[in-house]
């Protein structure tokens, strides 16, 4: 989106930099903290729709809501770490 004087917002090029990383990270792992239930994810990144990352998750907050595919909103996620092979690994949180 771009301003009547041409320029992107701060928030819109931050969104587009969000959306680009998932988008290059689809099938790593990663780790989301959002301001909205369930608050936490661990799982794979699955897609791209737009500006919403679809997931595997395998952990969450409420463990009735794992093994799910969850879709989030790039607006929503506050915190993400994405395993990259460089740094360090997202925990498995669960016994397998």
């Amino acid at each position: 989106m771009t301003r009547e004087h041409g320029f992107k917002s701060t928030n819109d090029v931050k969104e587009e930099a969000i959306i680009e990383y998932f988008r290059k990270n689809i099938g790593r792992r990663v780790f989301i903290l959002t301001e909205a239930f369930p608050f936490m994810f661990i799982g794979k990144i699955k897609s791209l729709v737009e500006d919403m990352a679809v997931l595997d998750v395998e952990t969450t907050s409420i463990p009735a809501l794992e093994g799910k595919e969850w879709v989030v909103h790039i607006h929503s996620i506050e915190v993400f770490y994405v395993e990259t092979g460089i740094g360090a690994k997202i925990p498995h949180l669960k016994d397998s």
